[in-house]
């Protein structure tokens, strides 16, 4: 059994969340005198730093500079050989992590598959088993070293304790990853129909503040807008409050289902098969059945971005009962 293992993976903040669950069941069956470090980048740390999981996390600078990655790498490397790690699990898979790798030595190691058409947790959770501790899965739970005031902020800025939370992340970076913003509003309506004791929360980075400003002046008071006053750990927290998340693909998206909250992904020109959440807690649409479905384009070919127009509120919201349903039905048979 290894005394200390090393995890790499630098980014980004989406890809950095869905390991950590996987490593959360591998710290479940080792040792407690087994030392499990990760090295990721400052911006991807703090989600990790939170959790109750890892001895060390280590960061290196240099933003998105390989470069300038290389060269705080450089000066972290004395740090990193005192360890002695004897495994190193790669789940970067670039030119720097395999430095690192290959300058530390380790007696043992395994990297992530960088091109298979599987999701992205699936390839990390064969990385982990490839280097021979048993079977691997996502683990239930992750634990939150502190709250960072959560729930205060919540009821801050407007949260009635009484009503359910519901996320909506019109958060997509490119236009082919977002859904109409007026069908956001269309769905919020509909479930409010039918779920009356609830509350719809925004929460992400100031470039949706627009989309903030628009839904805020349909949904009044039934939207809490945290758009722009949280940092990304705060946001992580926040969102174990949620019901269900109703999002685009995005950073937010991976932090909710691998928290183990209901999500159903808007998924346009994204490639589904490598960003989808897993778990039968969650659920998808995409564009994989179009000819210039899965385009990974920034500007949709067409001007229209059809892949996710074609997909009417009424239709994502009977997909939003239906898994709630069948949530409900799978926790009632255990």
């Amino acid at each position: 059994m290894p005394k200390r293992i090393l995890v790499i993976r630098l980014q980004a903040m989406g890809d950095v969340v869905i390991t950590l669950p996987y490593l959360k069941d591998l710290r479940n069956r080792l040792p407690a005198d087994t030392h499990l470090d990760l090295l990721t980048r400052h911006e991807t740390d703090p989600i990790p730093k939170n959790l109750v999981l890892f001895n060390n996390v280590f960061s290196i600078g240099g933003k998105r500079s390989l470069k300038k990655q290389f060269l705080h790498a450089l000066f972290l490397l004395p740090k990193l050989l005192f360890k002695r790690h004897d495994v190193v699990i790669d789940l970067q898979n670039n030119i720097l992590s395999r430095f690192v790798r290959k300058i530390l030595a380790p007696k043992a190691w395994a990297e992530f598959d960088r091109t298979s058409p599987i999701p992205a947790g699936e390839r990390t959770r064969l990385t982990i088993e490839a280097i021979g501790l048993g079977r691997n899965k996502a683990a239930e739970k992750l634990t939150l070293r502190s709250d960072l005031n959560a729930k205060q902020i919540l009821i801050d800025h407007g949260w009635d304790r009484l009503k359910q939370i519901v996320v909506l992340n019109p958060a997509g970076v490119f236009e082919t990853r977002n859904w109409p913003i007026e069908y956001y509003t269309a769905f919020a309506k509909l479930w409010l129909n039918e779920f009356p004791q609830t509350q719809f929360l925004l929460i992400g980075l100031p470039f949706i503040s627009s989309k903030a400003e628009y839904l805020k002046k349909e949904l009044g008071d039934r939207l809490i807008d945290l758009t722009g006053k949280t940092n990304v750990d705060q946001a992580f927290s926040i969102i174990q409050y949620a019901s269900f998340v109703l999002s685009e693909d995005s950073g937010l998206m991976h932090m909710s289902w691998i928290s183990g909250i209901p999500t159903l992904v808007l998924f346009g020109g994204t490639r589904s098969d490598w960003s989808r959440p897993l778990g039968e807690h969650t659920a998808f649409v995409d564009s994989s059945d179009l000819e210039c479905g899965n385009c990974m384009d920034s500007i949709c070919k067409w001007g229209d971005t059809r892949c996710l127009r074609r997909y009417d509120p009424e239709m994502i919201f009977e997909k939003a009962k239906a898994l709630i349903r069948k949530i409900q039905t799978t926790s009632s048979s255990r």
